[in-house]
């Protein structure tokens, strides 16, 4: 039975199904590394990780026989795709799955911070509303000028659900589409002429704090930023210190730079709506990303190929 690696954390119903096809190894699990290295690197043929965790590069060369990397999830900046298909290394992912849940998610998103949801959720809860009588008046969420950090697969999904708000939809990324939706080559213009930016991009060094202080302060206080790609897209320091001081109006964010913590600040502010990096959790895309994964090890210890290779390696065909 070939030996697979679980480098990441992954749900238990994929660790369950792998277990009928492939001889597992839990890296979280593995007390002596380097002599587990000596008696089982060499019947690694596969890996099964996920964007954040990945697969760290000196362990990749350590283990002479893996062929394929079969991330759970869309990103997949924790692996060095690069590197892997260098030494012939299959890479896949999950594309497309995601996309309507995280798309729902931003939206989600947005309209709490456009109508106070959960300040006024508590407002009932705290029995501010029979003490005090009405809560102060949230803002509309419709007709509002959208920019979309991103307009990959998530952003088209997310820009044809924001058409029911009767949004204009702008977006920035490094290259002009064939869409109806405007584009700036500059961030910080579109930043300055939007009411919401929302952003959906991949992780990596390419677009760390690609949303820094001049694009938040372009925003300007009464602007919305949302975030539901990876956290690293956005200087963390400077959206709390605009947020504090008024730069900025509302965020809305699902993911951060160093996960699971989030800094003390956000959890204070009523004007900010916090989530665990929820954006496709629900029961129907897990299950489907897990097969996914699982189609792609099976079909490729079967025939030599897969259904989702990330594109730098699907030249590897």
């Amino acid at each position: 039975m070939s030996g697979l690696l679980i480098a990441g954390v992954v749900p238990e119903d994929l660790h369950r199904s792998l277990e009928q096809d492939f001889e597992l190894s839990v890296l979280q699990d593995i007390e002596n590394l380097d002599a587990w290295l000596k008696e089982r690197a060499v019947s690694i043929e596969y890996a099964v990780t996920n964007g954040h965790d990945g697969l760290d590069l000196a362990l990749m060369a350590e283990l002479p026989n893996l062929k394929l990397i079969s991330c759970y999830g869309v990103g997949y900046e924790g692996i060095d795709v690069r590197a892997a298909a260098a030494r012939g290394i299959l890479v896949t992912h999950t594309p497309d799955i995601l996309n309507e849940e995280v798309a729902t998610t931003a939206i989600l998103l947005m309209l709490s911070c456009y109508r106070n949801i959960l300040t006024d959720d508590h407002y009932v809860r705290s029995g501010a509303w029979a003490k005090y009588g009405p809560a102060p008046l949230s803002r509309t969420a419709d007709g509002q000028k959208v920019g979309i950090l991103g307009l990959g697969r998530i952003g088209k999904a997310l820009a044809r659900k924001l058409t029911v708000f009767g949004a204009e939809i702008c977006y920035h990324g490094r290259t002009r589409q064939e869409v109806a939706f405007r584009y700036y080559p500059s961030l910080v213009e579109m930043a300055q002429d939007c009411d919401v930016l929302i952003c959906i991009t991949p992780g990596g060094a390419g677009t760390r704090h690609l949303v820094n202080k001049d694009v938040i302060e372009a925003l300007g206080p009464e602007g919305t930023l949302i975030n539901v790609g990876r956290g690293s897209t956005v200087d963390e320091a400077a959206l709390v210190h605009a947020l504090r001081n008024g730069a900025l109006g509302w965020a809305g964010l699902d993911v951060f730079e160093d996960e699971p913590n989030v800094p003390e600040e956000l959890l204070e502010m009523s004007n900010v709506v916090l989530l665990p990096h929820a954006g496709s959790a629900t029961r129907e895309t897990r299950a489907a990303v897990s097969a996914l994964v699982s189609e792609n090890l099976l079909l490729h210890k079967r025939e030599g190929r897969v259904l989702t290779p990330v594109l730098e390696t699907k030249y590897l065909f």
